[in-house]
């Protein structure tokens, strides 16, 4: 896993609700504990951000996921994204894709764009995006 060249503002706290963008079968993803991160200051929730890897039940879409938990990729968020060369970007909505142990991709593709940065750090999974912003 590669680090990313981008500021990441990190919003998504456990519990948050994030759609699913991508063809798995689940529909609604409700964040249980960002996988890599131990905790941070005290009285401070850890957060995750575009490019974290986080672990989460499914909470709608089909039988075979639901109430389990998976492992998530987050693509999009709300918040900015400050990259390198004074740009700024963000998205409209937040939103992850289910993968595999080994960071595969479950689905085969992706509804919507996908961060830049999600595809510096995980490389296998710009073969299903659509857009890359």
């Amino acid at each position: 896993m590669k680090g990313i060249s981008s500021v990441i503002m990190k919003t998504l706290v456990p519990g948050a609700v994030i759609p699913c963008a991508d063809n798995s079968g689940a529909y609604e993803f409700r964040m249980i504990h960002i996988i890599g991160k131990t905790g941070g200051r005290h009285g401070k929730q850890t957060a995750a951000g575009v490019g974290d890897i986080v672990s989460c039940s499914v909470r709608k879409g089909t039988a075979t996921y639901l109430k389990k938990p998976v492992r998530v990729i987050v693509i999009r968020q709300k918040a900015y994204i400050r990259r390198a060369n004074g740009m700024r970007v963000k998205f409209e909505d937040n939103a992850g894709i289910m993968v595999t142990d080994e960071n595969l991709p479950i689905g085969t593709e992706v509804k919507g764009a996908m961060a830049r940065e999600v595809v510096e750090r995980f490389v296998k999974v710009a073969g299903v995006a659509s857009r890359i912003v």
